[in-house]
């Protein structure tokens, strides 16, 4: 298998018109039938049309274009780590009391983001994202079905999610958010009446860690208007695999870890939903002085 691999990669430098390509028709089915291949399927997902060999892309033009890229992006970071914090003077981030993460007025804005639903799960639930009125907003919609799929595992069923994209740098590096400027979370909204949970997604340090994530309930009231909504990062609590844990510990935000935003829906009722969004910010409220929001116990 290994020896396949290099057989691969090295195909990828000689740029012969049809050597790769040989290799990968003499080498894929060896692939396939390996035993290192896994080829268990959830009962009642489609079968995968193509092998994850068969993907490969050796074009040469696309990894010169793909390298300029990288190194004109990575001038602007040095630009502006060399200018101050975010390419902004220090003078500046001491003293800013709001910042817009996000805003949504066109289809690059939109880019940024992910849609998700239990039919990853074979379920029968439907999400779809698009621009709003006058391109000013995020129209996120679709219909809620808690249907449970008949495969013998899932017992439960029904959500739609909507979630950003890590940030990433120069040659692919995590880039990760610094909110520790601030202590709220601001959007402006305008959805049908459902509640939402808003999420943040971490970093993890080891890979038990990875389902672990803050939130925090999001009410929208309905209705013509728009609304503005605070939730301090205080009132985020912390879960894991989708369990609330009793041992509760704040956001770190004096820590570079955070990774993703979402919004999920999942009230257990069948039927449409849609939740526009304006923008999502940060606030520093000087009013709001609360640390923590849930009881701490401190370990043995």
């Amino acid at each position: 298998m290994a020896l396949a691999v290099m057989l691969l990669d090295g195909a990828s430098f000689h740029g012969g018109c049809c050597r790769h390509r040989a290799l990968l028709s003499l080498l894929g089915p060896l692939l396939s039938n390996s035993k290192l291949y896994s080829s268990y399927r959830r009962p009642g997902a489609e079968p995968k049309k193509k092998l994850s060999w068969q993907n490969a892309d050796f074009s040469f033009k696309k990894g010169i274009d793909h390298l300029k890229t990288q190194l004109s992006l990575l001038k602007k970071e040095t630009k502006d780590y060399l200018q101050g914090p975010g390419g902004h003077a220090l003078s500046h981030q001491m003293l800013e009391q709001t910042r817009v993460l996000w805003q949504f007025r066109s289809q690059e804005d939109l880019n940024k983001w992910v849609i998700s639903s239990d039919v990853e799960i074979g379920g029968k639930s439907k999400a779809y994202i698009k621009l709003g009125r006058n391109n000013q907003a995020a129209l996120l919609y679709g219909t809620l079905n808690t249907e449970v799929p008949r495969d013998g595992e899932t017992k439960y069923s029904g959500y739609c999610s909507m979630g950003s994209k890590p940030a990433v740098g120069s040659f692919n590096r995590r880039k990760y958010y610094d909110w520790s400027n601030f202590n709220t979370l601001y959007l402006r909204v305008r959805g049908d009446g459902r509640p939402w949970m808003v999420n943040i997604y971490t970093d993890p340090y080891f890979s038990h860690q990875k389902d672990d994530l803050y939130s925090y309930f999001m009410f929208t009231r309905g209705g013509p208007y728009w609304e503005e909504i605070k939730i301090p990062f205080s009132k985020f609590f912390f879960s894991s695999r989708g369990r609330v844990q009793d041992n509760q510990h704040p956001v770190w935000l004096d820590k570079a870890s955070f990774l993703t935003l979402g919004f999920t829906i999942g009230d257990k009722v069948d039927g449409p939903f849609q939740l526009e969004i304006d923008f999502i910010g940060l606030l520093n409220d000087r009013a709001h002085r609360e640390e923590f929001a849930y009881e701490t116990y401190d370990k043995n």
